[in-house]
């Protein structure tokens, strides 16, 4: 690849850092039998979900990011892959609803943000689900542009470690409630938008 088919690729995992880094320290946690806290006491009773959460989604990020390279999509790599970032996807998804429905809430969480997560949870599942339905009818346009709206809410995580940071920057603390609700839903729709650009651009994948 070009220096320049390696700048999206290369941005998109670079957003995605933070959230694996953190995953990452997670499963070492949960690897290591840790003592039990307020923090950590729903993963540590039942850490199945969130381990499939954290390795679908170090997969599906790396990996997808590289979809975007036109030159891998013009060859058979782009479609191999994608038979492994599909069920990748729907576990990143489905393991979010799961989480969403059998966790306790953590403190500075609410039914909002809880409510949030099944809702994105589900349209990045069905995204990913229609994005497969129209490559298997051979619509590579409809297919591109679900998979990408996918990718766009899987990718959230990172964006919402920036929507957070001002609110961390100016109190000096956690935005818990409502608020905290408002900026993990504000990363989901930012990437959302950035993704409908990226499809209508004349150089984008539509």
């Amino acid at each position: 690849m070009t220096v320049r088919e390696w700048r999206l690729p290369a941005a998109l995992i670079l957003l995605g850092l933070i959230p694996m880094l953190a995953g990452t320290v997670r499963l070492t946690e949960l690897s290591t039998g840790p003592e039990v806290t307020e923090a950590n006491a729903r993963f540590v009773a039942d850490p199945l979900p969130v381990v499939l959460h954290i390795v679908g989604a170090v997969v599906y990020i790396i990996l997808g990011a590289f979809q975007f390279v036109p030159r891998l999509r013009r060859h058979g790599w782009h479609r191999r892959v994608g038979r492994l970032l599909v069920p990748c996807g729907l576990t990143v998804a489905f393991s979010g609803v799961w989480m969403a429905f059998a966790y306790d809430l953590p403190a500075q969480d609410n039914d909002v943000l809880a409510g949030m997560r099944l809702v994105f949870g589900s349209i990045m599942a069905g995204s990913i689900l229609l994005g497969l339905a129209a490559a298997l009818r051979r619509d590579i346009p409809r297919h591109r542009r679900w998979m990408v709206r996918g990718y766009a809410i899987g990718l959230g995580a990172g964006t919402q470690a920036f929507t957070h940071a001002p609110y961390v920057l100016a109190t000096g603390g956690q935005p818990d409630g409502n608020v905290r609700a408002a900026l993990v839903v504000a990363g989901w729709l930012i990437n959302l938008a950035v993704a409908e650009w990226y499809l209508r651009r004349p150089a984008g994948l539509g």
